[in-house]
């Protein structure tokens, strides 16, 4: 039997200890929420083929670190020294091993209590936690209801940060379970760029449970590349919500890597929420052991003159599971969109599953959409060539199997992360 009633007490306690206005009403709105509708089953249609119930059969805490400059080195990205860094660990930001290279004109960095109370006030009433207008779930709410300790990122008008920012999530699990629920908003201004890269790395034996939610609003003229690479241990498992609002014409790019975890959901939202929005979105899920991967994405079109891409690719072994369900949305203002989605999985053991659904829900007489999935098994002939060659068949099978995920890597344009992921997948694939 799960007992919710610990969230209980840890919500009274946080509000009691910051009782500040505007995120306190959104933390009681979200925690409201998570009372009424509880977690998902697979009863719930977003949840079918995603069972969350046994993350929440243990205690988990959300104590204060001790991570120190030594485990951050050893989990430090290429290229770190010219990039800003955030550090969050067990869901809370911690400044004193975070490194903002970028000039304060560029880039700022604020807690979000900060914002909220300061110049920023008006733009987080209005943006900070829109993304629970399409994802209504307990998990979901649940993160809504302990915002604390986040931060606020403004990448500033006409900018163009030289540094990139790297987002690290620790969770530090050497002495007890964590559970980790961090929550920040990026606010990209008109005509400027950001870079983002995020990952994620569980420190001892424990049992982790991240529960992420991160909202980000572009404006006109802007460019966003944004990265995400979860590569964590087995007994860590991950709910994540990036929630993109594209308020004014703009191009955004994405590119989602799943390596390893043991649940891990992702929820991808893209708003489009201007006339001649642009945004493609890629992944890439490669999955051994018992690993369960499940993609949500949805792209809302809401004006006219739209164009999205979205292309995921998905690999099973073992016992692993993969889940991708893509949904579309053409609102009635949004003619001439064009609007495109494929995915595509390999299986490698009879023991491995893949569910897709790909789904289109048109509500304008004016438009280009199309989808569609496959799930098969590696090409025998191709095999057979490669063998006829001398290679052997382990070898034979990582090489196709790479070229099956170079198309998605190829999108990563940093080329010091392009090649870090590289280097992450064939040692996956060599021991798959």
């Amino acid at each position: 039997m799960i007992d919710l009633t610990y969230f209980k007490a840890q919500f009274e306690t946080l509000q009691q200890n910051n009782p500040d206005g505007n995120i306190a009403a959104i933390r009681k709105e979200s925690f409201d929420v998570f009372n009424k509708t509880g977690l998902p089953t697979y009863k719930t249609e977003d949840w079918k083929y995603t069972g969350v119930s046994s993350l929440f059969e243990q205690v988990y805490h959300a104590a204060k670190h001790t991570i120190g400059i030594v485990e951050l080195d050893a989990l430090r990205m290429p290229g770190h020294h010219k990039a800003n860094e955030l550090v969050f660990v067990n869901g809370r930001f911690d400044a004193a091993l975070s490194n903002i290279l970028s000039p304060a004109d560029e880039i700022t960095v604020l807690s979000l209590k900060e914002a909220v109370n300061g110049s920023y006030s008006d733009l987080l009433r209005k943006h900070l936690n829109q993304s629970s207008t399409y994802i209504k779930d307990g998990v979901h709410a649940l993160n809504g209801a302990f915002i604390d300790e986040g931060v606020f990122v403004h990448v500033h008008k006409g900018k163009i940060p030289q540094h990139p920012i790297y987002v690290y999530h620790i969770m530090d699990g050497r002495t007890q379970p964590i559970l980790a629920q961090p929550r920040n908003l990026i606010y990209v201004d008109e005509n400027s760029k950001l870079q983002l890269t995020e990952t994620y790395a569980t420190l001892g034996t424990s049992d982790s449970f991240c529960n992420e939610v991160l909202e980000m609003v572009v404006e006109q003229g802007a460019f966003v590349e944004y990265y995400k690479i979860q590569n964590d241990v087995a007994h860590a498992s991950q709910v994540g919500t990036t929630h993109i609002t594209q308020v004014g014409r703009s191009y955004v790019h994405t590119v989602t890597v799943i390596l390893g975890g043991g649940i891990v959901r992702n929820n991808l939202n893209l708003i489009l929420d201007a006339e001649g929005d642009e945004t493609h979105l890629y992944g890439l899920y490669l999955l051994k052991g018992k690993t369960h991967a499940d993609n949500h994405t949805l792209i809302d079109n809401r004006q006219p003159n739209c164009f999205s891409n979205q292309l995921y690719k998905g690999i099973a072994d073992d016992s692993s599971t993969g889940v991708f369900n893509g949904r579309i949305m053409v609102q009635p203002d949004a003619q001439k969109t064009n609007s495109f989605q494929s995915n595509k999985n390999i299986l490698l053991s009879d023991n491995a599953t893949i569910n897709t659904k790909p789904q289109l829900e048109i509500f304008a007489d004016d438009v280009k959409c199309s989808h569609g999935c496959t799930v098969g098994q590696l090409d025998e002939e191709a095999l057979f060539y490669l063998r006829a060659r001398g290679i052997p068949r382990d070898k034979a099978e990582v090489l196709l199997l790479q070229a099956y995920a170079a198309d998605i890597i190829a999108q990563i344009k940093p080329m010091a992360i392009r090649a870090y992921v590289e280097k992450l997948i064939y040692d996956h694939l060599s021991i798959v």
